[in-house]
Order: structure tokens, then C-alpha cells, then sequence
């Protein structure tokens, strides 16, 4: 499965970015899906930069398994999640 989040609406409003970005995370993680497409345009790189902070932060990191910045559009991230780990840090509160 996998679930979309763009963010051109909300480029401007930073704490709904935030919540946004939160959203989705728990969203796929509850859904077990495998794959976050975000997309935070092309623009100066500003946004993508914040985007990246935010999945950089400890709590939100250990929630995933890596990021991926598309090689054919700068303007899209993908997270992706492994779910089949047995020992696996997803939403464990590790």
C-alpha cells in the first residue's frame, strides 16, 4: 500500500506542515503501508529542506525504515516502512 502527502496546499504554514507530516506517518503505520510518497514541490528547496528535518528528528526516525529522494523529480520524497521485521522498530516507543 501506499499513501500520498502533497504539500502545496500548506506550503506556508508551518505548524500544519508538522501536523501533516505527523499525520501521515502515524497513518502509515497504522495501515502498514509500505511506502509515503511526499511531495513538497520543487520551488527554492526550502520546503523539502523542512520535510527532511522533520523525518530527521529521533521519534520520527525510529518510526521508519529509510528515505528515498527521487532521482527523476527533485520535488518528491518517498519513506518507506518494513513491517515483516520481527525485531522491528516500528511504533514500539523505542
Amino acid at each position: 500500500m501506499k499513501l500520498k502527502l502533497d504539500l502545496h496546499d500548506i506550503f506556508n504554514r508551518g505548524t500544519e506542515i508538522d501536523k501533516a507530516l505527523r499525520g501521515i506517518i502515524d497513518e502509515a503505520i497504522q495501515r502498514k503501508a509500505t511506502l509515503v510518497e511526499i511531495i513538497p514541490g520543487k520551488g527554492s528547496g526550502q520546503l523539502k529542506k523542512k520535510v527532511l528535518r522533520f523525518l530527521d528528528q529521533k521519534e520520527i526516525k525510529q518510526l521508519y525504515h529509510r528515505v528515498e529522494k527521487d532521482g527523476d523529480n527533485w520535488g518528491r520524497l518517498f519513506v518507506h516502512f518494513r513491517f515483516d521485521a520481527p525485531t522491528g522498530r516500528r511504533g514500539r516507543g523505542r
